[in-house]
């Protein structure tokens, strides 16, 4: 079976959505003959078992040209199933459209990029109109519509768009990722995603601030890229809250340098708004490191079944974040090596890159049909 995938960019800032095929590479291309056609960026990911192909990133998804060099492309690979990936960029939603047109199969995989809290989000300057433009539209003709979690699947049937949506998670490639050995405390707390508003920094910044002389001793890692203003609006934050000296703004981290942020952290921390899954979260479970999210995700397996507890699945905002770090603060080394020994557990049983590689193929299969 062949697949083709395209994603808006595959740069190492590009955030969950260009790690989510990063780690689906690895798995699915031993299983399909899979490509993936992406824009030219300075910095892209390396995928593994997968041919690339780069197109123009001033390809314009409106004109002729770009509609005919996509077309040509298509054509040339001839997959069995196109998958298009992400909202609100046009691109994502006219190649879906294209291939529809020319009689291939179309899976569509939003990224939580429909989510409630997204949605609302400059929704009358800029969701509405890509809405009657083009996204609609691309959503409603996709053969099956790809959800990451049951809570993204509601949200996406709730629009009334299409009744095709199928849940199948993200995935980490758990087999090389190490786990922890100590859960002896370094009073490190850690956050580890993009720099965003969305994230919900500022509720961590304001709870730690709430709790400093608990956390006394402690150091709060601030690591992603973001764009700078933002970023310095959460340090301005910090120093008016009087804990500039406890957060540490990191900036990117890859490769080992993010695994010993993950292996010295006793704490993993996402107070986000909104996300259709949060690979961050599964990666610091199968570090062994509990977690601090909150119910705009969908990890409500951190709170005990079926692996045992692993961490705290709490409302969105300060008060709830400040809660769960005062249990946090309650536990004993013992208790955090039980967390994270569950976590672990969770992640190898359910999140596996050769189990959600091959329920993928399956999908594939039921749309190829």
């Amino acid at each position: 079976m062949k697949i083709l995938h395209y994603i808006p960019s595959i740069d190492r800032t590009s955030g969950g959505v260009g790690a989510y095929m990063q780690l689906l590479t690895v798995e699915l291309g031993k299983l399909v003959e899979l490509h993936v056609v992406t824009h030219c960026e300075a910095n892209p990911l390396e995928l593994e078992n997968c041919t690339i192909h780069y197109i123009p990133k001033n390809n314009n998804p409106f004109s002729t040209l770009g509609k005919s060099e996509f077309i040509r492309l298509l054509n040339d690979i001839h997959p069995d199933v196109f998958h298009s990936n992400c909202c609100w960029l046009p691109m994502s939603a006219r190649a879906a459209m294209w291939a529809k047109d020319a009689g291939y199969k179309v899976v569509y995989t939003p990224h939580g990029m429909l989510e409630p809290w997204i949605m609302r989000r400059h929704y009358w300057t800029k969701k509405l109109p890509a809405l009657l433009l083009y996204q609609k539209r691309s959503l409603a003709m996709a053969d099956v519509i790809h959800a990451t979690a049951e809570s993204e699947r509601a949200n996406i049937l709730k629009l009334g768009w299409n009744e095709n949506v199928a849940v199948i998670p993200n995935c980490v490639q758990v087999d090389k990722i190490v786990m922890k050995d100590s859960w002896a405390r370094h009073k490190e707390i850690l956050f580890l995603s993009r720099v965003h508003v969305k994230k919900g920094i500022d509720f961590l910044i304001e709870a730690v601030a709430r709790l400093k002389e608990q956390l006394h001793g402690y150091t709060v890692n601030i690591a992603g890229e973001g764009e700078e203003d933002y970023i310095n609006e959460l340090k301005q934050l910090a120093h008016k809250l009087g804990v500039a000296d406890m957060i540490n703004f990191v900036g990117g981290v890859y490769g080992e340098r993010k695994w010993e942020l993950f292996h010295r952290a006793d704490l993993f921390v996402l107070p986000t708004h909104s996300e259709n899954f949060g690979i961050v979260v599964a990666e610091a479970l199968a570090s062994g490191v509990p977690v601090i999210t909150t119910k705009g995700t969908p990890w409500q397996e951190l709170e005990g079944v079926p692996a045992g507890k692993c961490g705290w699945w709490t409302e969105i905002g300060t008060d709830a974040t400040v809660s769960a770090l005062q249990d946090f603060l309650k536990c004993s080394d013992g208790c955090l090596e039980a967390m994270g020994r569950n976590g672990r557990r969770l992640i190898e049983d359910k999140y596996s890159s050769k189990k959600v590689a091959a329920d993928m193929v399956e999908l594939y299969r039921k749309v190829k049909g």
